[in-house]
């Protein structure tokens, strides 16, 4: 791992800014527009389909997604931005926690960024993961909680972003589910993402690639696209950037 020469400037808004942040990965994504994704550990159906559908739309239109490496909604958003994605850990970069996201992890170290103020040898603790979320927040010129408990961990991101004046964004949720960000609107302190699409339009359009993935900008065939690319495209399936359905494949 290596350390940062320059830290972001949207750290300096942060009461204690981070001394020094080590990093894996590619670097200059820090000079793209960032935004940060978080939630539970443990999402429903519904919100593990709309974090990475949020995920990979903002990716396709160019964002950085944020997210702190967790299991369940962050491995999600990680997962749908792939890999334009930046995870920041509550450990040190030798160490990959938790150890379910390993393979995610490892890919974000060679094809994304990993970002942790810890030196080596740090293991996690319940205050590192807290320490955490403050860059998480920071980074991200908006905060996405796609679903929340009440007096959770995500809640305590959600409040530092209240305190930091980052607009909070949250999922449609049904009553009774994702406690945490009902009360977050009834407080005034977060505003319904209604239509997935129309909140994706506020970062601008699609950008085509004109890499592999632009082979589907058009709708293809599932046999003439596994005999182009093979296993890749269950990958990408798998990663929320592409669509298979009735043999055909699109993007998401």
């Amino acid at each position: 791992m290596q350390i940062l020469q320059k830290l972001p400037s949207s750290l300096n808004v942060l009461k204690k800014p981070p001394k020094t942040l080590f990093f894996r990965g590619e670097p200059l994504l820090l000079e793209s527009r960032l935004l940060s994704i978080v939630g539970t550990r443990h999402p429903s159906q519904y919100t593990k389909e709309m974090t990475k559908r949020l995920a990979c739309g903002l990716a396709q239109r160019g964002i950085i997604v944020v997210s702190g490496a967790a299991m369940g909604v962050d491995a999600l958003a990680h997962t749908g931005a792939f890999p334009k994605t930046i995870a920041v850990m509550a450990n040190s970069l030798d160490i990959s926690y938790p150890a379910v996201n390993k393979k995610l992890i490892g890919r974000i170290y060679e094809e994304g960024l990993a970002l942790s103020e810890y030196e080596a040898s740090t293991r996690a603790t319940k205050y590192s993961f807290v320490i955490r979320n403050r860059i998480v927040v920071a980074l991200g010129e908006v905060l996405i909680i796609t679903e929340a408990d009440l007096n959770s961990g995500t809640m305590r991101s959600a409040q530092i972003a209240i305190e930091l004046g980052k607009p909070i964004y949250v999922l449609s949720q049904r009553a009774g589910e994702s406690l945490g960000t009902h009360q977050l609107v009834a407080e005034g302190h977060a505003e319904i993402i209604t239509d997935i699409d129309a909140f994706l339009s506020r970062f601008g359009a699609e950008v085509v690639d004109s890499g592999e993935l632009g082979y589907f900008h058009t709708s293809r065939s599932l046999k003439e696209s596994l005999k182009k690319y093979g296993d890749k495209i269950y990958e990408w399936e798998l990663e929320g950037k592409i669509i298979i359905k009735n043999l055909k494949v699109s993007l998401s």
